[in-house]
Order: structure tokens, then C-alpha cells, then sequence
């Protein structure tokens, strides 16, 4: 059967947009090299149309080099084709790119979704409502408790802050006379120390010399400092 109908041959893929491109842009260059050389050329005759005299001869060089303008004319018309197919592949290939780009996120999406839509059934507004109210109460509980914990139990609560502030006030007018009449508060003022003497009233120190008793003189000597003098031994001889 194979001898007969033949076997049916693989065809080979497609080309790609990028193998396109890469192939038109490679003519392209070739095309770009051609031109390059017949400037080079038309530069070479045009110095010797200048070199040479008007005749024959520069007719001659003025048609080679008509001939090679023709042929860059033409060569510039192909890679300008060229270079616009090129253009061509590139925005279809960008536009490729670019719904390749929107398929994953389309799949990064959706996948996100589904995910999201499974964490949301563990997660209930109505929970989330219900803490929140839980954690306000607690709040107010604790609050009040500071405050109770807080309170003096020195003050009493029938105070009469009208009477206070005459009493602050009252205070204040003091300190004002106290200030005015001798320049410096009461409470500021040093202390004055208090007379022990006349407290205790006690009798004035003796001054002088001692009474010595009848019958007995005072043979105890004083050196230049007051002090009783140490008697000298005598030496015997």
C-alpha cells in the first residue's frame, strides 16, 4: 500500500514571526552593504570628473557613474521595502507578546480568585462584627475599673468648688500682702535662731585668776603659752 498511494510526508512547521523578522532584517543588511559600496564608487568618480577635462572621456565617467546611481536608487527602494516588512513582524509580534502577556493574567487571575474565594469561606463578616463588639465592651470594662481604681477616698464628694476658689483666692491676696510689705514672702524668709542663753539664763563665765585658799601659795608657774611650767630638777653636785 505505501508503493502504491506513497507515504505521507511531515510538513515542516511554520515559520515564526521572530525567524521572519530575523530573515528580512538579514537581507536588509546585505542590501545596506551593497549600498555602501557603490558610494564608494560614485565618490571615486566623481574625483575624476573633476580631475578630467570636458570631452569624451569625462562623458564616459559621467555615464559609469550614472549607471551606479541607478543601481544604489534601486538597492535603496528594496532595503526601504525590506526594512518596512520588518516593521510589519515587529508590530505583530509585539501584539503577539501582547496577548500571550494577557493570557497569564487572565490564568493569574482566576487562580488568584479561587484562592480568595476559598480563604473568604473561613473568613465571616459577621465574626469580624461580633469581636469587635466583644473587644468595645472589654474596653469599657477596663475603663471603668481604672476609674474605680482611682478614686480618693480622703475627699469627700459634697465639695463646694465655689467655696474653694474663695479660699484659693483668699490665699493668693495674702502671699500678696506678705510680698509687698517686706519684699520677700513669709515662707521665704530665713529662720531667725533662737537666744539659748536667755532661754536657759545661765550665769556669766568667771574671768580671772582663781582664789587661793589661806596659807598655801600658788608655786605652780606658767610658761608663755599659759600653760603650768614642768619644775626643773636640781642637780647635785
Amino acid at each position: 500500500m505505501k508503493r502504491v498511494f506513497g507515504v505521507k510526508k511531515n510538513k515542516d512547521p511554520p515559520p515564526s514571526v521572530q525567524d521572519a523578522s530575523d530573515r528580512i532584517t538579514k537581507r536588509g543588511d546585505s542590501v545596506e552593504e551593497k549600498i555602501k559600496k557603490l558610494d564608494a564608487e560614485l565618490s571615486r568618480y566623481k574625483e575624476q570628473i573633476k580631475k578630467t577635462r570636458p570631452g569624451p572621456a569625462q562623458e564616459a565617467v559621467k555615464a559609469r557613474a550614472m549607471r551606479v546611481l541607478k543601481q544604489k536608487r534601486m538597492y535603496e527602494g528594496q532595503r526601504d521595502m525590506l526594512y518596512n516588512q520588518t516593521f510589519n513582524l515587529d508590530q505583530v509580534q509585539f501584539a503577539a507578546e501582547g496577548i500571550k502577556d494577557a493570557q497569564q493574567t487572565m490564568t493569574a487571575l482566576k487562580s488568584a480568585n479561587k484562592e480568595l474565594k476559598g480563604m473568604m469561606k473561613t473568613v465571616k463578616i459577621q465574626d469580624i462584627d461580633n469581636l469587635q463588639d466583644e473587644m468595645m465592651d472589654l474596653m469599657d470594662v477596663s475603663n471603668e475599673i481604672q476609674e474605680s481604681l482611682g478614686r480618693s477616698y480622703s475627699v469627700p464628694d459634697d465639695i463646694d468648688e465655689d467655696e474653694l476658689m474663695g479660699e484659693l483666692d483668699a490665699l493668693e491676696l495674702d502671699m500678696g500682702n506678705e510680698t509687698e510689705a517686706d519684699g520677700v514672702p513669709s515662707y521665704l524668709q530665713p529662720d531667725k535662731e533662737p537666744d539659748l542663753d536667755a532661754e536657759l539664763n545661765l550665769p556669766p563665765a568667771p574671768t580671772g585668776q582663781a582664789a587661793v585658799p589661806h596659807g598655801r601659795s600658788n608655786a605652780q608657774t606658767e610658761d608663755e603659752l599659759g600653760l603650768p611650767a614642768v619644775p626643773r630638777a636640781s642637780v647635785r653636785s
